[in-house]
């Protein structure tokens, strides 16, 4: 009667042991990021070796992962979706900033390459007031802006007809103002390019260009070539400047580091 007693208390024991094991083993619903000692398991291992075995990013490195690491815990990246159509400029016939953004369609997991920047800005100008009039065209600096953020203008008119392609002014740069180096914000990483005696190239098309004079303000065009022009970097009023001019050409050949638009 005790041998029988003892053998059912030691199946018992084995029994509640399995379950034990079967709840706490694995890396199932314990997958951390980075490496983590705290994020352990017991269980076989990767080298054939039962006992502690971990979930964390570091295992498959260092051997000590769980046997089902690579089936329980595989790496999610973030998942976005396009970017939004850019909404309007902030203010309406003055140089300002527009802004897209996009949507995160899936969250990292398991180490997974993190979400990129959700938000994007970018220099601008409307050319129309908010009754729908153009805006009074005045003398002043050229306003400048990335390339990059130039290429979602649009090529044709109201109408669907084509615009003017335009041309590019050739500038050597004689002067910048410090800010255009400090400020960190992503849409005005592109300022920290304009660097005094580089030749840069600045694009004059449509929008920017006016219709009745098939000139960019602050081209230069019509100023003698020894003559100290002035511009202004949209999206950081405190970045500015003087340039000289080169030459108009058909077509901007600078690198794209030094290649930008008049708003």
């Amino acid at each position: 009667m005790g041998a029988s007693v003892e053998f059912a208390c030691v199946l018992l024991l084995v029994s509640s042991l399995g379950n034990i094991l079967l709840v706490s083993g694995g890396c199932s619903g314990k997958c951390c990021r980075g490496r983590d000692l705290s994020c352990v398991s017991t269980d076989w291992r990767m080298d054939r070796v039962y006992g502690t075995c971990y979930c964390d990013k570091g295992c498959d490195r260092n051997r000590d992962c769980c046997f089902d690491y690579f089936t329980e815990c595989p790496a999610q990246d973030c998942a976005v979706s396009d970017w939004s159509f850019w909404s309007g400029c902030a203010r309406p016939c003055q140089p300002s900033v527009r802004v897209r953004v996009r949507q995160v369609e899936q969250q990292p997991s398991n180490s997974g390459e993190p979400c990129p920047s959700l938000q994007q800005q970018s220099g601008c100008r409307e050319y129309r007031d908010l009754q729908g009039k153009h805006c009074a065209r005045n003398a002043g600096p050229a306003f400048i802006t990335s390339m990059e953020f130039g290429k979602g203008r649009p090529k044709h008119d109201n109408y669907g007809n084509p615009l003017d392609p335009g041309f590019c002014v050739e500038f050597t740069l004689q002067s910048r103002t410090p800010h255009c180096t400090v400020q960190d914000r992503p849409h005005t990483h592109w300022m920290r390019y304009i660097t005094e005696g580089y030749k840069v190239c600045v694009a004059c098309e449509p929008p920017a260009m006016r219709n009745h004079t098939g000139r960019c303000q602050g081209d230069g065009l019509q100023a003698d070539k020894e003559a100290l022009l002035h511009w202004q970097a949209v999206g950081n009023h405190q970045c500015s400047g003087t340039w000289k001019r080169i030459q108009k050409t058909q077509r901007c050949n600078c690198p794209p580091q030094h290649s930008f638009v008049f708003i």
